[in-house]
């Protein structure tokens, strides 16, 4: 209970573990469909970034009376149809009236205790890897003030709907021990829970972190979401700039995201393994820092 991770856990005996999570938000686009799919894809990846496989999951929802029921059919429709695509059984819920929509799961999994991914298990020399680019933040911000380009927002969706379950297969199946997904807090929040916990420093080069097309112009212009500024204001005393960093391309990194993908500490003799794995797994990987001796994290 000391530490920060992504679910709870709970020991069943020496192999087996129950992963027990829960998360759900209001829309962060328009479509119903992929809202609930995106619900979904996010509530179940904190069970894939402690390298557990889900389930099963209650849907957990509160839904305006006012809106249509064919709109409250395609969101429960897509968080359904997204659970099939990672195995999980949703076996019910509890849905109640509420003036704004929100959606989610609750979410059970099983894990080894001897294969489980934690804040704690990075290591000095350890490679820094992220399984989906940053930036979907300011995008679906973009969005909401109508300046989007349809296609940034297409590509944001997809990325958001994809699910983290090769990115926990391929950490588990290369014998990794620490990771975490990069979600609300951003990749500079999650970032300093992983240096806490593991009382290391994180070294980001930033001209190696991915970014979806349109995030570097939407954050020139100013599309930040208020929990952008929140991040930057609770963990921005923790983060070392290199002087030549503008405040764009600082914000993006405390920029939240939305079902994110895996930051994992991997081990400079895994790497090649890890690499391979991957490409047989058609899972992207980008090799953006490493683990060093310290504390909080430094972008160059």
């Amino acid at each position: 209970m000391d530490l920060p991770d992504d679910a709870a856990v709970w020991r069943l005996d020496e192999e087996r573990a129950l992963v027990l999570t829960t998360d759900f938000f209001t829309p962060v686009v328009d479509d119903a469909y992929d809202y609930g799919a995106i619900a979904a894809a996010n509530s179940l990846s904190d069970v894939y970034a402690m390298g557990g496989q889900p389930f099963l999951a209650l849907n957990i929802a509160a839904l305006p009376p006012s809106l249509p029921s064919t709109l409250l059919s395609e969101i429960i429709r897509g968080g359904a149809e997204k659970a099939r695509e990672a195995g999980v059984v949703i076996a019910g819920g509890h849905t109640i009236q509420d003036q704004e929509p929100k959606y989610g799961l609750v979410v059970i999994g099983f894990v080894d205790p001897h294969k489980m991914l934690t804040k704690s298990g990075a290591h000095m020399g350890d490679r820094l890897v992220l399984t989906k680019p940053l930036g979907f933040g300011v995008t679906t911000t973009a969005l909401k003030r109508e300046i989007v380009a349809p296609e940034d927002l297409a590509e944001a969706v997809g990325w958001m709907k994809k699910l983290n379950r090769s990115a926990s297969l391929l950490a588990v199946e290369t014998g990794l021990s620490g990771g975490t997904d990069i979600t609300g807090y951003s990749l500079m929040g999650h970032g300093c829970e992983v240096a806490d916990a593991s009382r290391v420093r994180l070294h980001f080069v930033n001209n190696k972190i991915p970014f979806i097309s349109g995030a570097r112009r939407y954050a020139e212009a100013g599309t930040f979401p208020g929990g952008a500024w929140d991040n930057q204001a609770f963990y921005g005393s923790r983060v070392h700039f290199k002087a030549n960093l503008d405040e764009a391309a600082r914000m993006l990194l405390f920029d939240p995201q939305t079902s994110g993908g895996l930051l994992l500490a991997v081990a400079p003799e895994k790497m090649a393994s890890l690499i391979e794995l991957a490409a047989n797994l058609e899972q992207p990987v980008w090799e953006i820092g490493e683990v060093i001796a310290g504390d909080g994290i430094e972008v160059v």
